[in-house]
């Protein structure tokens, strides 16, 4: 674990998907059986929501707090279609990540078509939430924030899956904005932006809907580096900003996911082009990402399983797919491999895997149809995303500072001709 955001070793051995860390004996799980309620109560003392300390593992945390090491926070991001969590603790460039997990739950599936989440899904996440807290328990958790998304937004009994989360795990979810959901994806990939640019269109391909936000990298104060506040920073740089619609089940469910030809294809790409135009008439960001100096940024599992096949990888491995630069011409090319694939040959695909067959093709026609109305010719990859913006969020406001730079500007105040960046 070297990087700010780096997940544990283990996630390399992961065979298929952008998020490697399970828990395997949940994984195998295909029971249909209900998760049993808690009696009464937080389950075990479980974090709680924003802001909240978890009382579960409080003598690990005392015990960490007296050896003057740094809390651990969680961040969960329970999504139309995963649930991942991240906890990590401050670090010299920002955090370091103690523990992860990720699992498709697919809460939103049908969601679109009957207004409202099915009992079934709504079990298959509270099991995948149950070992969320178990982890974040194990870990000491001090503070945490457990947001969800668009299927929670748009579910007209979300509520009732809100207060049935609570009695069976004991944690309290946080109903999130667009907006706050687009500011967050700026925090968790900002550090992947490239200095030398004047913008940036960063994008994230959800499963019931898609953010899109251009940054004018001009706004910068001065040169950033990988702190928790540099993080918060990228922020002020929104120039504007869309949540669309639409995300990979949604589309999937609407044209078919499993048996897609390219006619279908190019039929979910002119739909989702259709639902960018009022973007674009509104910020004339075409005329902007020809004439400047800018890039797109990818956050989703899209943009990610396209490197790994690019990158002709046996397994996923995030150390070498966070962070890559893919040329347009690439996307495309790894597009066009997966349209002309059959479905089974999309499951045998080491980075595709079954979970994600039937959902990968309306993934690449949403980037397709982003790079069509703004062509640019550099993507770069980025596996992270909310949980890193809400572990950046929630240090920041603990005052967890960049230690480089506290040792920098004590070297400016007392060495007056030294001025630091």
């Amino acid at each position: 674990m070297t990087g700010p955001s780096d997940e544990p070793r283990a996630a390399a051995r992961e065979p298929c998907g952008p998020e490697g860390l399970r828990d395997g004996a949940e994984d195998r799980d295909k029971s249909g059986d209900r998760p049993k309620a808690v009696s009464s109560g937080p389950a075990h003392g479980a974090p709680g929501g924003r802001g909240k300390a978890a009382e579960g593992g409080s003598n690990a945390a005392a015990r960490r707090r007296r050896q003057g090491k740094h809390p651990a926070y969680g961040a969960l991001d329970l999504g139309t279609n995963n649930c991942r969590l991240l906890v990590a603790r401050p670090s010299r460039r920002g955090f370091v990540v103690i523990d992860a997990f990720s699992r498709i739950i697919r809460l939103g599936e049908g969601v679109s078509h009957s207004g409202r989440l099915s009992d079934v899904a709504m079990d298959r996440t509270i099991r995948a939430l149950m070992v969320c807290r178990d982890k974040m328990q194990r870990r000491g958790v001090e503070r945490s924030r457990l947001i969800s998304t668009e299927a929670c937004r748009i579910a007209e009994n979300s509520d009732e899956f809100i207060a049935r989360v609570h009695d069976y795990t004991g944690l309290e979810l946080e109903i999130v904005s667009q907006e706050t959901e687009a500011r967050l994806a700026v925090s968790g990939c900002a550090s992947l932006l490239d200095p030398a640019c004047d913008g940036a269109l960063i994008f994230d391909i959800g499963g019931g809907s898609s953010e899109l936000i251009w940054l004018d990298l001009s706004e910068r104060s001065h040169n950033w580096r990988a702190s928790v506040y540099d993080r918060l920073e990228a922020q002020n740089c929104i120039s504007a900003w869309t949540s669309l619609p639409v995300g990979v089940v949604t589309l999937a469910e609407k044209f078919g996911g499993c048996h897609v030809t390219p006619d279908i294809y190019e039929a979910m790409v002119a739909d989702v082009s259709r639902q960018l135009e009022t973007f674009e008439k509104a910020n004339g960001l075409r005329e902007k990402v020809a004439n400047g100096n800018s890039h797109l940024l990818g956050t989703s599992g899209t943009v990610t399983t396209i490197a790994g096949i690019k990158l002709d990888l046996p397994a996923y491995d995030r150390k070498r797919v966070d962070g890559c630069w893919l040329k347009s011409g690439e996307v495309r090319e790894v597009s066009k491999l997966l349209v002309g694939m059959t479905f089974e040959q999309r499951v045998a695909q080491p980075c595709v895997g079954a979970d994600r067959a039937d959902l990968v093709l309306a993934g690449c026609a949403i980037l397709e149809a982003i790079m069509r109305l703004w062509p640019c010719e550099r993507l770069r990859v980025a596996d992270r995303g909310l949980r890193e913006g809400m572990l950046a969020t929630m240090m920041a406001e603990d005052g967890f500072r960049d230690t480089r730079r506290r040792r920098k500007r004590r070297r400016a105040s007392s060495n007056p001709s030294h001025s630091p960046d």
